[in-house]
């Protein structure tokens, strides 16, 4: 009886990040079948290959920050939409300790999603990005949104389809029309800036 307990508490841990992959993937099929759509279908929507996008669903596969850009796109919706929906309750406050978190398996990039799920349309998400880390981003992850990016700590280089932004602590941009984009950290330490996103209301 004092064996079970122990061995309970130190496995919930352990399950997180397995409890966020579901819940990922099941709100992706939500979002997939509230459309009428079939695997093929959200597949040539978003180039992801019909047997990750089952994958994911599942909760078998952990998606990359790149991965999500695609699949958001394709329902036209932003990543911070689609992990809020995923992750959160309705609701004006939001506590630290309560706001989602998830890490891409690939890069270690680090989101983390700061405002309340509200009828306000715009979402406050704080990203660590690591050293040397490269994060691509699809052009159909910002059609239907306008965003501002705001370095807090590093230094981020943006590339913005042709277009390189080198941005220090304190800088802010805003993003033109939608297009291909990648955020580098090429420096030796962390970088960590703020994405604000305007929603379509």
């Amino acid at each position: 009886m004092i064996v079970i307990p122990v061995i309970v508490y130190y496995s919930v841990p352990m399950s997180q990040p397995d409890d966020i992959d579901r819940r990922i993937g099941a709100r992706i099929r939500l979002e997939r079948e509230s459309r009428g759509w079939s695997l093929t279908e959200l597949a040539e929507r978003s180039a992801v290959s019909r047997a990750m996008i089952h994958k994911i669903e599942r909760g078998e596969s952990s998606p990359t920050a790149t991965l999500l850009g695609k699949l958001s796109g394709a329902f036209s919706l932003s990543m911070s939409t689609l992990m809020a929906r995923a992750e959160m309750q309705q609701g004006r406050f939001l506590r630290k300790e309560e706001q989602p978190v998830w890490v891409d398996p690939q890069t270690g990039y680090e989101r983390r999603h700061v405002s309340p799920k509200s009828d306000l349309p715009l979402d406050l998400v704080r990203i660590e990005l690591p050293a040397g880390a490269e994060v691509p981003m699809p052009a159909s992850a910002y059609t239907f949104m306008r965003q501002l990016i705001w370095v807090l700590d590093g230094q981020l280089t943006f590339l913005e389809g042709d277009a390189k932004h080198l941005m220090a602590v304190g800088d802010c941009l805003e993003l033109g029309p939608p297009t291909d984009c990648v955020f580098r950290n090429e420096s030796g330490d962390l970088c960590i800036y703020a994405v604000l996103v305007l929603r379509n209301a």
